[in-house]
């Protein structure tokens, strides 16, 4: 399976690509990050952003992208540049019938380090261990679009989102998948009652 991770940003947006094969066995396959210049308005930074994930899922045709999901920040310009490249990562997979997951950083950091509040050369240090690596990935963005796609292939379920282009997924993936969206419709159930 070829996972394409995703650490959405207006200024750097950053693309990493692996393999998860058989037992979890992980191998690198690509790192970049998408730049936008400060120096020109906001449509004109999207577009680059746009046409640089749209290059990068045509040259990998990965089985499935992993983005970070966006949490609410002090600074909104940022937050709001970074929901708007998450969202243009959203539509180039679904333009290609590619499942989208979505993990939180802190569920990163868990899954790559074995701790939630790890910080970032943590993180960069560990997902250089598990790909193999000689140096580490640079710069952090380039570090935490691997650990998103890594992420994934450690603990596919995610906020999965594609109903039939789940066919992409191993039968225990899509099992996971499916006893998410069990606990998930449950919790729905129980806050629906007030509880």
């Amino acid at each position: 399976m070829i996972i394409l991770g995703v650490d959405p940003g207006l200024t750097r947006c950053g693309v990493g690509v692996i393999e998860a094969g058989a037992y979890r066995r992980l191998s690198f396959i690509h790192v970049d990050v998408i730049r936008s210049s400060i120096d020109v308005s906001q449509d004109l930074r999207l577009l680059t952003i746009w046409e640089g994930l749209n290059a990068k899922m045509d040259e990998f045709v990965p089985d499935v992208v992993s983005i970070e999901q966006v949490f609410a920040q002090h600074n909104i310009n940022t937050v709001l540049g970074t929901a708007q490249v998450a969202g243009l990562a959203m539509v180039a997979a679904a333009q290609r019938s590619i499942p989208v997951a979505v993990h939180t950083p802190s569920q990163v950091k868990l899954a790559v380090t074995g701790n939630g509040k790890a910080d970032k050369l943590q993180v960069e240090r560990m997902v250089a261990r598990i790909l193999n690596l000689n140096k580490l990935p640079d710069p952090p963005d380039a570090a935490d679009a691997l650990a998103q796609a890594i992420t994934h292939a450690l603990h596919p379920a995610g906020e999965l989102q594609g109903g039939e282009r789940e066919q992409h997924l191993t039968p225990a993936q899509r099992q996971w998948a499916e006893a998410l969206k069990k606990q998930q419709q449950n919790k729905s159930r129980m806050h629906g009652r007030g509880m």
